[in-house]
C-alpha cells in the first residue's frame, strides 16, 4: 500500500466513528444511509511551476473489527455470515494447475489462506454446474416435445417431467449460488503471488538494496522532533488531545509552512515525471477499501468506518485512485496512466501501542502525497524500478540519509507482488523509521476493481464488421509514498536542528515557504 508508515501490517462527535459488524463475505453494491452530519474544510494550492514471474491476482478476505470512537467496543454479531455481493474475477483453473506453486506461495507469505478447501469447492461447484446443464438440456427437450402434437396422457407426463426437472434445478441453482460465494469468500484469502527474487522470511529476512548518504554527526546534544516543535511552538498535542484524543495534534506556525512546503514541492517535482495531479475523495465505499485489498473488518484493522452507513475514510490515497478506474475497460493507447494524488488519511493504529507513538511518528491522521500507476502487465516491473527511484531522488534532494529495503514475503501485504521500503535516519529517536513504500500489485487489485484494457490490433486491416476482436487483458497496478508528511517533519527537524535549537529549512523548500531559511524560538 502506498505507504506502510504510521501503519502497521499488521472523533469527531459529529462523525462517529464504529465498524460494520463482522462479516466473512462483502458487497460492492448496497445502498448507501445518509452521511452523518461532516463540515469539512480543506484548502491546498499548488504552485505553477527481470524477470517476471507469471503474476495471478487474487483477493484477499476482509474481517472487521469494531473501530473506537475514540475506540469502541468490539461489534456483538462479529461471526455473522454475509452473502459477498461483489465478486473478484479469479483464475480457478490457473490455480488448480499450479497448486505447488500457489501452496508454496501461501506458505512462504505466512498467510491462513485454506488452499485445500478452495480447490475442493471448486471441483464441487464444477460438478454442480455440469448437472445443471445436464438438467437444463433435458428440460429444454421436454419443452421442445410439449410443442408437437401429443395425446392428453402423453402430454401430462411431459408436464409431470417437466415439473420435476424444474424443481430439481431450484435446488442445484441455490446449491450453485451457496457453493460460489463459500468458494469466492475462501479464495479471497489467497494473497498475490510473490517475485522470484523477494527474500523468504520475516522482516528481519529484508534485503538491503540501497544505502545512500551517512548519519549527520552532531557536537552538541540533540533532541528529538517532539522536544524541538515544544521548543520552537510548532506542534499541540496537549489540545489535540482534549480536542480529539491522543494520536492527533495541531501544526502552528512554520510547521504548516512546512506541511504545505512538502506537498507543493512534492507534487511539483513528480509531475515533471508525465504523472497528472489529483486530489481525491476521502470517504469510500467499504467495497472499494476490500477491493484493493485492505481489511476495513479485521482484528486490528487500521480503517475507520462510519457508523450507520457503508462507507470508509481512505488510509491512503491509494484507495480512491483504485476505484477511479474501476469495472472500466481502457484504451490500451491510453495506458500507462500515472497519477500522483494529495490527501489526508485516517488510521487507528490498532495494535500498535508502544512502537514509536512519541510525537508525530504514528498518528490518527496527516496528510499524505501518493503515486499510482496503470499499466501494461510486461511493464509493471520497470515502473516498479521508476517509482522507487522517483522516491529516492526526492529524499536524496532533501539531503537524508536512507536506506531502501526489499521487504521479506512475510512482511508483504496481500496485494503485494513486491514491496521496497524505504527506511530513513532519526537522530532523535537513534534508529531508521519509515518514510516510504512502493508496491507492485500486478492484476490483484484489478481483477477485483475490474480494470481490464484492450489490446489494440496487430494487424493493419481488420476484417470487415470483426473490429478489434482482441480478448481483454487486467491492468497492473502500482502504488507508491511519495511524502508522509509528519514522518517527513520528525526527518527534516531532527537532521537539521542547530546548536542554537533552531532548525535549518533545506534549499530546496524554501521557495515553496516563502523564502524561509531557518525556523527560531519564538520566544526567549
Amino acid at each position: 500500500m502506498g505507504l506502510h508508515c504510521c501503519l502497521t501490517k499488521t472523533n469527531f462527535q459529529t462523525l462517529k466513528l464504529a465498524t460494520i459488524p463482522c462479516s466473512s463475505s462483502f458487497s460492492s453494491s448496497v445502498s448507501l444511509s445518509p452521511l452523518p452530519k461532516i463540515r469539512t474544510i480543506t484548502t491546498i494550492s499548488f504552485p505553477t511551476p527481470r524477470h517476471f514471474l507469471f503474476a495471478r491476482a487474487f483477493s484477499s478476505t476482509a474481517t472487521q473489527t469494531t473501530i473506537p470512537p475514540a475506540v469502541s467496543a468490539p461489534a456483538k454479531d462479529s461471526n455473522k455470515a454475509v452473502k459477498p455481493q461483489w465478486k473478484a474475477a479469479i483464475d480457478f483453473k490457473w490455480i488448480r494447475e499450479n497448486k505447488e506453486a500457489v501452496a508454496t506461495n501461501i506458505r512462504i507469505r505466512n498467510s491462513n489462506a485454506n488452499l485445500e478447501l478452495v480447490l475442493e469447492l471448486y471441483d464441487k461447484l464444477l460438478n454442480v454446474q455440469k448437472e445443471v446443464e445436464r438438467l437444463r438440456a433435458e428440460r429444454n427437450v421436454v419443452a421442445s416435445k410439449m410443442k408437437g402434437k401429443l395425446e392428453p396422457s402423453e402430454r401430462q407426463k411431459l408436464i409431470e417431467e417437466g415439473k420435476n426437472l424444474k424443481e430439481g434445478l431450484v435446488t442445484l441453482e441455490e446449491d450453485l449460488l451457496k457453493l460460489t460465494d463459500e468458494l469466492q469468500k475462501e479464495a479471497q484469502s489467497i494473497p498475490n503471488m510473490t517475485h522470484p527474487d523477494v527474500p523468504v522470511g520475516g522482516e528481519d529476512a529484508s534485503t538491503l538494496r540501497k544505502m545512500v548518504g551517512e548519519p549527520r554527526k552532531f557536537s552538541f546534544p540533540i533532541k528529538d522532533h517532539a522536544q524541538l516543535g515544544k521548543d520552537l511552538d510548532l506542534f499541540d498535542f496537549d489540545a489535540a488531545a482534549e480536542v480529539s484524543g491522543s494520536k492527533f495534534y495541531y501544526l502552528k506556525n512554520e510547521a504548516v509552512l512546512l506541511e504545505m512546503g512538502l506537498v507543493n514541492w512534492t507534487v511539483s517535482e513528480v509531475m515533471k515525471r508525465g504523472f497528472t495531479p489529483l486530489t481525491t475523495p476521502e470517504i469510500v465505499r467499504s467495497s472499494v477499501v476490500e477491493k484493493c485489498g485492505f481489511q476495513p473488518r479485521g482484528t486490528n484493522t487500521q480503517v475507520y468506518s462510519i457508523e450507520g452507513g457503508d462507507q470508509c475514510l481512505i488510509g491512503t490515497a491509494e484507495i480512491p485512485l483504485g476505484g477511479i478506474h474501476m469495472d472500466s475497460i481502457l484504451l490500451e493507447s491510453s495506458l500507462p496512466l500515472k497519477y500522483v494524488a494529495f490527501s489526508h488519511c485516517f488510521r487507528t493504529e490498532a495494535g500498535a501501542a508502544g512502537i514509536a507513538t512519541r510525537g508525530l511518528y504514528r498518528v490518527h491522521q496527516f496528510s499524505k502525497v501518493e503515486m499510482f500507476v496503470l499499466c501494461r502487465p510486461e511493464e509493471s516491473d520497470s515502473f516498479h524500478q521508476e517509482l522507487i527511484e522517483i522516491e529516492e531522488s526526492l529524499y536524496s534532494s532533501l539531503g537524508l540519509h536512507f536506506k531502501t529495503l526489499d521487504m521479506a514475503s512475510e512482511d508483504l501485504g496481500a496485494p503485494a507482488y513486491r514491496k521496497f521500503d524505504v527506511e530513513a535516519w532519526m537522530p532523535g529517536l537513534e534508529r531508521y523509521g519509515e518514510i516510504s513504500s512502493a508496491s507492485n500489485c500486478t492484476d490483484y487489485q484489478s481483477r477485483r476493481l475490474g480494470i481490464r484494457f484492450r489490446p489494440e490490433s496487430s494487424s493493419s486491416s481488420p476484417r470487415k464488421g470483426k473490429g478489434n476482436s482482441a480478448p481483454t487483458q487486467f491492468v497492473h497496478t502500482l502504488n507508491a509514498t511519495a511524502c508522509a508528511v509528519p514522518r517527513m517533519i520528525i526527518c527534516l527537524l531532527e537532521n537539521y536542528q542547530q546548536e542554537d535549537g533552531s532548525v535549518i529549512i533545506p534549499e530546496i523548500l524554501r521557495p515553496f515557504m516563502g523564502g524561509l531559511h531557518v525556523i527560531s524560538y519564538k520566544y526567549k
